[in-house]
């Protein structure tokens, strides 16, 4: 009996093995060879473009340590929900080279709910050689305030070390005592030019949009000298997140705009500090067609720093809810508030000053395994893609598809076009079997107003295939069409964060969710191309 029982055992104990024997697991996919569209995910965390494991990244401040030969990049950590009436904590990590970062974990905690800096607000970090000291200057935002206090002010921490940080329990520089506004009076820049501190502060005077200028001595007592630069617009055109810098002859201004309107990144120039002044913003704008603009609505917040070798201006691009490519909320039609850091490094034209944005010398350094790029399927009528040496000639209303990309992507190519008005794209999130798919397009300025001249311009559009057209919150510029036609391309891609790069003077910066695992295609929209030169590095 126990002998029968032990084989029936035995039996079965096979059986189970039988069952789950190579031939019967799980199919896995092949996806180099795949065509089907898959619905991907991001990593949990990015670590190109910055994003925390836990919560988002706001506004960033970037600072170099002239000390510890760094950069500290600190940043409002957004938590979804956050700590009703106490909220924005300062975190931050810190690079060399701005391509891998390191947490430092939270560096300045908010005030309990009901103190003046419940909630934390944009600031800057400066290093004083005089009493050898970091200071945090910061906006202290409570969201209790009674009507006659302020909601806003500016305050400071100090730190010998970068590691423990004393508030100033005393010091508040409030914009009411100016004739600023009692609500909104925050992001505080900081700077040296000689021996006198200069400070601006973003602001009300009225129900126009100002910047309000300090001056001090040592960091400590400040002397108000009025406005800095006025908005010529009412209403939300506001400046926010200003940083002054000198870069070679110039003198520049970054600041956001919040409006709905024109919600970018801009920048002026000046010669000198009182021309910077004049010109801020009046209509001058450092450029004919961007109109100071430096990225897309895409990229929030920029704010820069310099190791004396590279400048970069790091800001941050929203996340969609839902991780849904065209939502948008009802702020505006905007994407969400934070998400995760973007970083550019800035590039100044040696003749008239212009400022560009391209890539990061060490991102580029990064993603450095080449791939297999290879033809999955072609799409048009008879002949509109011919293959080349090194490429295709393609014309209007034809695509090719290329296999499956990974999480993390570099993608390089030369297009030249035949016309001015030709117009052509790259796709993510495409497959064979499923109609929807996500294209960044380039192409003719479609609303050239009255100036003939922006008929000579090009833009940068997202958009929707088979769904939505334009979507909203992903707005680029014009750039002028160039003169030999040719755009040489670099995107890069970390999980959805998304950057392009033309010609080493236009960069748009986007949200694309389901980039990884799906194949991508480059597209004739319009009259006829050639595209050589195409590869795929990742890290």
């Amino acid at each position: 009996m126990r002998t029968t029982n032990i084989m029936a055992f035995m039996a079965f104990a096979a059986s189970l093995f039988i069952g789950c024997s190579p031939a019967n697991e799980p199919e896995q996919k092949d996806w180099e060879n795949t065509t089907s569209y898959f619905k991907s995910t991001d990593e949990r965390t990015s670590s190109t473009y910055y994003r925390p494991y836990a919560g988002f990244v706001g506004d960033v401040m970037p600072f170099f340590d002239p000390l510890q030969r760094d950069f500290k990049i600190l940043y409002l950590q957004e938590y979804r929900p956050n700590t009703p009436d106490s909220y924005h904590p300062f975190w931050g990590v810190t690079t060399t080279d701005a391509a891998t970062y390191t947490s430092m974990g939270e560096v300045l905690p908010t005030g309990s709910k009901y103190e003046q800096d419940a909630a934390l607000g944009t600031g800057c970090v400066v290093y004083n050689e005089a009493d050898k000291l970091y200071y945090i200057f910061y906006t202290g935002n409570f969201p209790r305030a009674k009507s006659t206090d302020s909601r806003e002010v500016v305050m400071y921490a100090t730190s010998p070390d970068f590691k423990v940080w004393t508030k100033n329990p005393i010091f508040r520089l409030r914009g009411v005592d100016n004739g600023y506004s009692r609500n909104d009076f925050r992001d505080p820049c900081v700077w040296k030019d000689g021996d006198t501190w200069h400070m601006i502060v973003s602001t009300y005077e009225g129900n126009k949009g100002v910047l309000a200028e300090y001056t001090s001595p040592d960091l400590q007592s400040w002397t108000h000298k009025g406005v800095f630069a006025r908005m010529v617009f009412d209403g939300d055109r506001f400046m926010e997140c200003p940083d002054v810098f000198r870069m070679g002859d110039w003198w520049y201004i970054v600041y956001s705009d919040m409006s709905n309107f024109e919600r970018r990144v801009h920048y002026i120039k000046g010669r000198t500090m009182e021309e910077l002044k004049a010109n801020i913003p009046v209509g001058y704008w450092p450029d004919r067609y961007k109109e100071g603009a430096l990225d897309s609505r895409a990229f929030y917040a920029g704010k820069t720093a310099t190791d004396g070798n590279y400048r970069y201006i790091w800001g941050w691009c929203p996340t969609r809810a839902g991780e849904d490519n065209t939502k948008a909320n009802n702020d505006g039609g905007e994407p969400d508030w934070a998400g995760s850091m973007m970083v550019h490094r800035v590039i100044q034209d040696s003749v008239d000053g212009t400022l560009s944005l391209v890539e990061v010398p060490a991102i580029k350094t990064k993603y450095n395994r080449e791939l297999t790029v290879k033809e999955m399927k072609r799409f048009g009528e008879g002949d509109t893609i011919t293959a080349i040496p090194d490429g295709y000639h393609m014309m209007a209303y034809s695509s090719i598809l290329f296999n499956t990309l990974g999480y993390h992507n570099h993608i390089s190519m030369t297009v030249t076009t035949e016309n001015e008005k030709d117009g052509f794209g790259i796709s993510f999130a495409r497959g064979t079997d499923y109609e929807k798919y996500y294209s960044v397009m380039v192409r003719q300025d479609r609303n050239p107003g009255n100036q003939p001249e922006r008929r000579h311009t090009h833009q940068i559009y997202f958009e929707e295939e088979n769904g939505i057209y334009n979507i909203a919150g992903a707005e680029s510029y014009s750039f002028p069409t160039p003169e030999d036609k040719t755009y040489r391309i670099d995107i890069y891609t970390d999980n959805s964060v998304f950057v392009m790069y033309i010609n080493g003077t236009v960069a748009y910066t986007n949200r694309i969710y389901g980039i990884q695992r799906n194949c991508w295609s480059v597209n004739c929209y319009d009259g006829a191309m050639t595209v050589k030169d195409i590869h795929v590095k990742q890290y």
